[in-house]
This record gives structure tokens, C-alpha cells and sequence, in this order.
């Protein structure tokens, strides 16, 4: 029997989760990112989603917005190896999981691990390297082990990718499959800054060229404080009824002719994952419409493809969302 739930959302019979551990450890990364980086909000919130629900990020936006220095800052307030990979045409899937090497010693061979054997993983510029090499990331960021001459290697525990990918060049880029983009948890979609935002960054680095702040960042959360806020986004609390609404939009693109590929069931828990995370950073321990509708942006983003009509009449997949929206009734 469902329980009975009070004009907030939140049910008077549940046990009300102490969700302190993560407001402060938001609020302990924020500052220390916003040391160096103007603005950029949605980005630092979509990254601790991320970060708190085990999933992988794309960052897509223009060159010179700080997608790659707010990772690196990310990074820096967390007590994890990191480890940053400069995706090449050149670049072989051996450069990124590592290889087998013979020991003169011992007369056997010996695995090197590759620089994908770290917690945090910024991979800048994915697009850059041919299809074989961002093969070599699928099993890492599905099964988050490494497969060499029929050997298995696990990886440390948190272990997340970042990536970034310019959309403007397209030579010498490889097109990411779909397949490949279905791994990320989502893609962040980055603007430029607004015009108050572009006077502080002026006003913040005209006298401080090398971005000297940068030094100040300092590690603010461990492995077992990320391991803690994870368990408890777990028991965040997510009505039936929003359960359905979440499987009403994903049927809804799987449906539509304005879309050419519909979203997978992996998109509609990478809703619930992102929802609860959402809303335990913003102090509740139950997730609302608002949360799904935030969500499903970034989720679904880089899932499903527009039709060719839509995309000749200049549509984007926020306004093909926006639409299911607002053809399905909202839970209360």
C-alpha cells in the first residue's frame, strides 16, 4: 500500500534522512571551485551529481569556458588519484588502459596499467581519437575493469570519467557512436558566460595572468565522505507515481515522430539516479516533478536523435522535451 504523503511530497511515515554529510560537502567544493571559476552553476551541480551517483559526464561547449579547468579544480578538492588523458588521432587503446610487458627477470609478461587506473579521469578533447580508441573505454566505464590477453583488472573504487568535446571543429574529430555517449550518466551542455560574469573574470585575472588562485584549492572530501553521501542518495525517496511519470517520458520519446531514436531503460534510471541526487543537494530527502524535469535534459540530451524534419526546421531536443512535458499530466 502506498504511503500517504503530505502536501510537500515528503511522507510523514518515512524516516527523515540526515542529509548534512552532503549540503556540506557541496557546499565545501562549491567555494573551493569558485576560488578560480566565474559562475558555471549548472556545470558544478550536474559534475556532484555525477560524482555522488557513480556516473560518467560529458562536457560539451565552445574552447575557453573552464570545462576542463572545473574538472581539474573538481578534482583537486577531492583526496582521489586523478589522472588526465589528451585524446590524439595518434593515440592507440593501448595509451589509455595499459599493456602487457616482458620482464627480462622473471621471463613472463607483466601488465603496465595505463593512465585509466586512477579515481577521476579527465579525458580532454574525446573526440579527437579514432573509434578503436574510444572502444577501449566501453568495458572501463560499463564494467570499470580493464580485459588485457584474457586478463582482468579491476579498478579502484570511486572511479568516474569526465570528458570534454569541442562541437564547433569537426576536423580532425571522430564522431562519438551512440553507444559510446549511452555511457555517460549525461552530457553537460556549456554556454558562454553571461555579461556581469564576463566583468568578474576580467576584473578577477587582469593583474594575476596564470591563474595563481588556482594553488589555493585545496582537497575537501575523501573517499569515505563520497561513499557515505552515495549511500544515502540511495534512500532518497521517489513516490509511484513519479516512477511512472519518469516512464512516460521516456515512452514518449520512443514514440514521437520528432524523434528519430528514442531513449533506453538505462536513460530512465540515469532520471531516478540524477533526481535523487538533485534533490538531496538542494536539502530534501524526496525527489519532486522538478527534479525529473531538471534532470531529463542532460540525461536525454545525447540519447535520442531529432528527425530529419525537425532537424531541417532548426529544432533542438530541448524543445522536443519541453513539448512531451507538456503533453503529460504533472503527479501531485
Amino acid at each position: 500500500m502506498d504511503e500517504i504523503l503530505n502536501e510537500t511530497g515528503a511522507s510523514p511515515e518515512r524516516r527523515t534522512l540526515d542529509l548534512e554529510p552532503i549540503r556540506h560537502s557541496v557546499e565545501k567544493i562549491r567555494a573551493e571551485i569558485h576560488k578560480v571559476v566565474v559562475g558555471q552553476d549548472e556545470m558544478i551541480n550536474l559534475l556532484l551529481a555525477g560524482l555522488f551517483t557513480g556516473g560518467h559526464v560529458l562536457i560539451e561547449g565552445v574552447p575557453g569556458i573552464a570545462k576542463t579547468l572545473t574538472v581539474n579544480l573538481l578534482a583537486r578538492t577531492l583526496n582521489l588519484e586523478f589522472k588526465r588523458i589528451q585524446f590524439t588521432p595518434d593515440l592507440m587503446p593501448a595509451d589509455v588502459t595499459g599493456t602487457s610487458v616482458f620482464n627480462m627477470k622473471t621471463s613472463d609478461f607483466e601488465f603496465k596499467h595505463g593512465p585509466i587506473f586512477a579515481n577521476i579521469i579527465l579525458i580532454d578533447e574525446i573526440n579527437r581519437s579514432p573509434a578503436k580508441t574510444q572502444a577501449a573505454l566501453f568495458e572501463v566505464m560499463e564494467e570499470q575493469q580493464v580485459t588485457v590477453d584474457g586478463r582482468t583488472h579491476k579498478l579502484d573504487q570511486p572511479f568516474m570519467v569526465m570528458a570534454t568535446q569541442n562541437p564547433i571543429e569537426q576536423e580532425g574529430t571522430y564522431k562519438l557512436p551512440e553507444a559510446q555517449q549511452d555511457r555517460f550518466l549525461f552530457r553537460i551542455k556549456i554556454n558562454y558566460p553571461s555579461l556581469q560574469e564576463e566583468i568578474e573574470i576580467i576584473r578577477r585575472f587582469e593583474s594575476d595572468f596564470t591563474q595563481s588562485a588556482a594553488n589555493d584549492v585545496k582537497a575537501v572530501m575523501n573517499r569515505g565522505e563520497i561513499e557515505a553521501c552515495k549511500k544515502i542518495i540511495q534512500k532518497v525517496y521517489i513516490k509511484h507515481e513519479l516512477i511512472e511519470y519518469i516512464a512516460r517520458i521516456i515512452d514518449h520519446t520512443r514514440n514521437t515522430r520528432d524523434l528519430f531514436l528514442g531513449a533506453s531503460p538505462r536513460a530512465s534510471l540515469a532520471i531516478v539516479k540524477t533526481a535523487k541526487a538533485l534533490a538531496a543537494m538542494q536539502g530534501r530527502d524526496f525527489v519532486t516533478p522538478d527534479d525529473i524535469q531538471y534532470a531529463a535534459y542532460p540525461v536525454l540530451n545525447h540519447r535520442v536523435i531529432l528527425s530529419p524534419d525537425k532537424e531541417m526546421e532548426g529544432f533542438e531536443i530541448r524543445d522536443i522535451l519541453k513539448e512531451i512535458f507538456e503533453k503529460i499530466d504533472v503527479p501531485r
